[in-house]
């Protein structure tokens, strides 16, 4: 890796707002860590130019932003208890089980998500209103994304 490569990297990983960044190939192991403690590590040598390209991606994480907002720390968040596809709706020509804004009973069945081509209902674990519906319909879902919020008042 050329010391141009190495550099624009580190810019890329210092604008990304990651803390910290490894890089492994055959030859080269590289290091970057951001924040006041700036370093940068390159342990064995590299015998061969090499050079990044779009084949070759460099992923690098978000940081972590905090799970509620302060205004909606009164609010109940349903999360998905699953992976899976997200569905609003029993079925394509069918209504959403819920609306902004409905009221809801504990129990009611909020949504559906697809695991393994089996639907499993997903149910309210309060009663209240629907305040916000954060995934958008058939998109996928990891455990414990949040998935609903309500109003329990």
């Amino acid at each position: 890796m050329r010391i141009k490569e190495i550099q624009n990297l580190i810019k890329f990983v210092a604008k990304s707002g990651a803390s910290e960044v490894t890089i492994e190939m055959e030859k080269l192991k590289l290091t970057i860590k951001t924040g006041s403690n700036q370093v940068v590590q390159e342990t064995a040598p590299v015998v061969q130019p090499l050079a990044i390209t779009q084949s070759q991606p460099v992923q690098l994480e978000e940081p972590k932003k905090s799970a509620q907002p302060e205004e909606d720390s009164k609010y109940v968040t349903i999360t998905s208890p699953i992976i899976g596809t997200f569905y609003r709706k029993p079925s394509p020509d069918k209504p959403a089980f819920v609306e902004m804004g409905d009221s809801i009973s504990e129990g009611s069945v909020l949504c559906v998500i697809e695991a393994m081509k089996l639907f499993n209902e997903i149910e309210s674990e309060v009663s209240g209103k629907i305040v916000k519906v954060l995934v958008e319909d058939s998109t996928p879902v990891e455990f414990d994304q949040p998935l609903f919020l309500i109003d329990p008042s």
